[in-house]
């Protein structure tokens, strides 16, 4: 098997930043040296995989590339993303976030373009817990008179 990872990451030759969505955590760096590499590590399996095979939709792997869309750096960067819990959605989103965060560490500059895109929030909405004596976190169990 080939490894996809065959570089080292070096503070020299990359910026580092971690996106958050939901329960999945995404660890980024963007490659200055390699633009041509988009790799993601699914911590789960230790595997590496292509980031548009991992993402599987063609929608979620241009939303993670939103970014250098808007600030007009395409081509300049790739990607080196390790993920941790969550959905492909919730990581997919998270990836896009720490790519964001990681621009803005690169050239802060670019802070006020990717700001007003909306893409420096950090989307806190999470899952709601269950309750006790209940069926879901909002969901009850059916009441019966008799």
């Amino acid at each position: 098997m080939t490894k996809l990872k065959d570089f080292k990451i070096t503070p020299e030759n990359s910026v580092y930043a971690t996106g958050k969505r939901k329960e999945a955590v995404a660890r980024v760096w963007l490659l200055k040296d390699h633009p041509d590499k988009f790799i993601v590590r699914a911590d789960s399996s230790g595997k590496e995989y292509n980031l548009r095979d991992y993402v599987q939709r063609e929608t979620l792997f241009l939303k993670i590339m939103l970014p250098f869309k808007i600030t007009g750096t395409e081509g300049k960067f790739g990607i080196y993303a390790t993920v941790r819990g969550g959905g492909i959605s919730g990581q997919a989103e998270a990836i896009m976030y720490g790519v964001a965060k990681a621009l803005v560490n690169y050239n802060p500059d670019l802070r006020p373009t990717l700001k007003k895109a909306g893409l420096l929030t950090r989307d806190a909405r999470e899952k709601e817990r269950k309750k006790y004596a209940q069926m879901g976190a909002r969901a009850k169990y059916r009441w019966s008179k008799r």
